[in-house]
């Protein structure tokens, strides 16, 4: 699906007999999978079942408590990897524009592009404290798109996005798996785009 795409190295993700545990309970054990680039899967399950803690772990924030994740043609995984979270990670006092000048600068990427395509272009000046939940959901959003990083790890991405959000943030999801890009989604409803697999966790 990534042919052509900038994702040239063609990056795979897989999980191998994963657990994970959390104060001392075990959330889930025996997890394998494995996504190919341009690959799409969701993560289901009730609240507890450990969504977040196996994005966490992909992302290298938390250490399994068995078993393998590997990174295919991925030098650093560091590097390859976009996360988000639950959390926007905003400054309250800085603007729209300066959030993303940052993170282009930071990352290398086009802040105007990201700015345009996550529709915030007339609130630009505005300080992140007053943005609705929406809008500050698009712009930490945005920092997916001012760096090309090839792995998406998304803990509910459309929390607090009208229908018109969900509409962008599905688009952004099918440009990057053309690309070649994998996106590896903790979800309670489906985003609007058919995934390749679906991760359910039992609680």
């Amino acid at each position: 699906m990534g042919a052509g795409g900038p994702f040239q190295d063609e990056p795979g993700l897989s999980v191998h007999d994963l657990a994970i545990a959390r104060g001392g309970r075990v959330l889930f054990e025996a997890l394998s999978f494995a996504l190919a680039c341009g690959g799409y899967a969701e993560i289901r399950g009730a609240n507890g079942s450990g969504k977040t803690s196996l994005l966490r772990a992909i992302a290298g924030f938390l250490k399994p408590h068995a078993g393998r994740i590997v990174f295919e043609r991925v030098e650093e995984p560091a590097t390859a990897l976009h996360y988000l979270g639950h959390l926007n990670g905003l400054k309250q006092a800085a603007s729209v524009g300066a959030h993303l000048r940052y993170w282009g600068g930071l990352l290398g990427g086009d802040d105007h592009a990201a700015l345009s395509r996550v529709g915030l272009e007339a609130i630009a000046d505005l300080p992140a404290r007053a943005l609705s939940q929406g809008q500050a959901r698009r712009l930490a959003l945005g920092r997916l798109l001012v760096a090309p990083r090839p792995i998406w790890l998304l803990d509910e991405p459309g929390a607090a996005l009208d229908a018109n959000g969900r509409d962008m943030l599905a688009k952004l999801v099918v440009e990057h798996r053309a690309k070649a890009g994998i996106v590896l989604a903790a979800v309670h409803e489906p985003l609007g785009v058919e995934p390749d697999q679906v991760v359910t966790l039992s609680a």
